[in-house]
């Protein structure tokens, strides 16, 4: 096996490790979450529909871009003057607008691993001179945080909206679409990051590990027979190196009229969770969230907001975990070694309550927030959107 490839696979393992229950999490169904852009995108993120119904609808900081569950965002972190906001996704800016509009003295970090997010939360930082642009993973945060003279326990808000952008969809050369002919690159922070590439993953993993690839974090169906595909391509024409590339190798998979549809129920290209798969693999996406949620419970004031929206089930549910604080100790969420692990052992009942049992989350509903009709008529994008809202205990 090469040096990539097992690199690669320790980052499959490590997404195992680092996520209780990882197990469940990538059982479950991984599926875009889009609205009209192209045919060919939907179901690669969450794409503003650009159609004349929806421009005027509500704010819209960049190239048409809707923010989705202002409101539910709004009530559930109750922004207020001289308060600490973190934006993990600052993206277009759109939340953060609205935010600012109710509480602008507030102290606001736009963060953001994109460079054109970092862009827009320069430029609001010009009309809000106590916004601070940030431009970083998730996993990076808390440095910038602690220089910034931000100490654990200091936070007032975290907000997460979570996904590919329009704006990422829009260019070609940073490889996210299907429509767009251009360099299979995929990596968030575009070529500010020293990372691998889409390319590098299609073309150097062995077929059984593309399948382990495309199934985990793509539930895609014909993991074997695409990464089969792929592995085949590269040997009988070299290095696959473009997104038409790769969309027609996996075409070639499926029987000619086979057709799939998205979360909206319409026409959606056969290679989009091969798309979908390859992007959270190389941007390392659940770990990231992973690490953002104990960032977030580790800077937050008790009694400190936490919002996170999610557009796939596979987030949603790493989410859900954190927020409501999945019992490991349920027979069904443990395995046969935790099971009968230190089954002798005895320890101090109040001590264990005290260290392990108290709950750092206290969820604002039970139930996941979406978007009502209206707003789902207005942007169809809403029609995929989750939000979870806990206070830290």
């Amino acid at each position: 096996m090469s040096t990539f490839a097992a690199m690669a696979l320790r980052r499959v393992s490590a997404q195992v490790i680092s996520q209780p229950l990882a197990c469940t999490v990538f059982s479950s169904a991984f599926s875009g979450h889009v609205t009209s852009h192209t045919q060919a995108d939907r179901g690669c993120g969450h794409v503003t529909s650009h159609t004349q119904g929806e421009r005027g609808c509500g704010h819209v900081p960049v190239s048409g871009h809707i923010p989705v569950l202002v409101k539910e965002v709004l009530s559930v972190l109750e922004p207020k003057d001289n308060q600490v906001i973190v934006d993990m996704t600052f993206g277009a800016g759109g939340h953060a607008r609205r935010l600012l509009e109710l509480a602008p003295n507030a102290r606001y970090f736009a963060c953001d691993r994109d460079p054109l997010g970092y862009e827009n939360a320069v430029k609001l930082s010009n009309e809000y001179r106590q916004v601070v642009p940030v431009m970083c993973k998730f996993s990076d945060v808390a440095s910038h945080l602690q220089k910034a003279g931000i100490k654990p326990g200091m936070v007032d808000s975290f907000l997460f909206d979570l996904g590919v952008s329009s704006m990422q969809l829009d260019i070609a050369d940073r490889g996210f679409s299907l429509s767009r002919d251009g360099p299979l690159d995929m990596r968030m922070g575009g070529h500010t990051e020293d990372e691998v590439t889409a390319a590098d993953v299609v073309n150097t993993l062995d077929c059984k590990e593309l399948s382990e690839v495309l199934k985990k974090y793509g539930e895609e169906r014909k993991c074997r027979e695409i990464a089969h595909a792929i592995v085949e391509a590269r040997f009988a024409g070299g290095k696959l190196t473009r997104t038409t590339q790769l969309a027609q190798v996996v075409q070639n998979v499926f029987h000619s009229g086979v057709q799939r549809l998205d979360k909206l129920a319409r026409p959606a290209h056969v290679a989009t969770k091969t798309f979908q798969a390859l992007r959270i693999f190389v941007n390392d996406e659940l770990n990231q969230l992973h690490n953002g949620l104990e960032l977030a419970g580790h800077f937050l004031r008790v009694g400190g907001h936490c919002a996170v929206i999610s557009f796939h089930s596979l987030e949603d549910r790493i989410v859900k975990r954190h927020f409501h604080d999945v019992d490991l100790d349920e027979r069904g969420n443990r395995s046969i070694h935790d099971h009968f692990r230190n089954a002798e052992l005895s320890l101090d009942m109040g001590l264990v309550q005290q260290e392990c049992l108290s709950k750092p989350w206290q969820p604002i509903s039970r139930k996941v927030l979406e978007a009502s009709d209206s707003e789902c008529q207005r942007n169809p994008r809403a029609r995929s959107a989750k939000l979870r809202a806990a206070i830290k205990c």
